[in-house]
């Protein structure tokens, strides 16, 4: 997900069709709430974490790079800087794909989709006020409080280690490390001014040369893996999640606002619960379904705390 990033407003003609914002906004987020099973989907299909990285990474900076050679004069960094832009790759780069599959490979989709997106506005409240000094407002701190009440139930089994979700404790944890890695994410982003759209090109491409080391160092099943499956995981990890979903959010925060844009987030955990059910089988228990409905609850209030600018 790079829900992040806050790029820079269109022209004013673009924000005179709300539909668009809309239209926009719900295809991101149902882009991004199947990406969990798509990733969990790659563990059925016997796929590493290294294949599913490699295949993200390939194929987005394949179809990135026409634009990043025409949009950024000083390529592949673009006017981050080299120095900048290493640092956000090492943050969202191969190391966060992979701790992100090897979740999948412990944890259901759902997991994936309720802890990172819960946590992420917890933990970048919580970094903005160790960082920077700010101070959320009353009512966002009740919507984290919410969210955080609701994810500690949702995770109410996995941390038991109930026969019902034996080991995906193991899986929690490293969503919640996603969230943390894309809160120090946003928050540099935002500091340092980036374009979305100019860091998901500098990041994809300086990902590429370190896909040998990830093959060299990780255990790669891409031969002996149905071309079916590789075809999957390259199309949807590579473009509908890598640019297709960057560029229709872009869409939604230049028509909408940023505030207004965010909202559709929320959706993320239901189009995988969905689509999860549908797709793989895995139908979350009550307990699990109540604390998704709190964290949900506690992000919309978080969310509409903030100025819908």
């Amino acid at each position: 997900m790079n829900q992040a990033v806050r790029p820079q407003s269109l022209p004013p003609a673009r924000q005179q069709r709300p539909w668009l914002g809309f239209v926009c906004g719900i295809l991101a987020a149902a882009i991004w709430g199947i990406q969990a099973v798509i990733s969990r989907q790659s563990v059925a299909d016997g796929m590493t974490a290294a294949d599913v990285t490699i295949l993200r990474f390939a194929a987005a900076a394949l179809v990135l790079l026409p634009f990043a050679l025409r949009r950024m004069k000083s390529f592949p960094v673009g006017k981050l800087g080299w120095r900048r832009a290493l640092i956000l790759t090492a943050i969202v780069g191969p190391i966060y794909s992979l701790i992100l599959v090897g979740g999948a490979h412990f944890a259901p989709a759902l997991h994936s989709s309720v802890i990172s997106p819960g946590l992420i506005p917890v933990c970048t409240a919580l970094l903005a006020w160790w960082v920077l000094g700010e101070r959320a407002s009353t009512a966002r701190l009740a919507g984290l409080s919410v969210i955080v009440l609701g994810v500690a139930l949702f995770s109410m089994e996995a941390l038991a280690n109930t026969p019902m979700r034996e080991g995906a404790w193991v899986g929690d944890m490293l969503f919640v490390l996603i969230a943390l890695l894309w809160s120090v994410f946003g928050l540099l982003c935002r500091r340092w001014g980036a374009d979305a759209i100019e860091v998901t090109m500098a990041t994809c491409l300086l990902s590429v040369p370190l896909l040998p080391l990830v093959a060299l160092v990780l255990p790669v099943h891409l031969t002996q893996v149905a071309l079916s499956a590789v075809a999957l995981q390259a199309i949807y990890q590579g473009l509908l999640v890598g640019a297709f979903a960057l560029f229709l959010y872009t869409q939604a925060v230049a028509t909408l606002g940023a505030g207004r844009a965010a909202l559709f987030l929320p959706l993320v955990p239901v189009v995988t619960a969905l689509s999860g059910a549908l797709l793989l089988g895995e139908r979350p228990s009550p307990i699990e379904i109540a604390g998704m409905a709190l964290a949900i609850t506690g992000m919309l209030i978080a969310l509409r705390a903030r100025s819908l600018a």
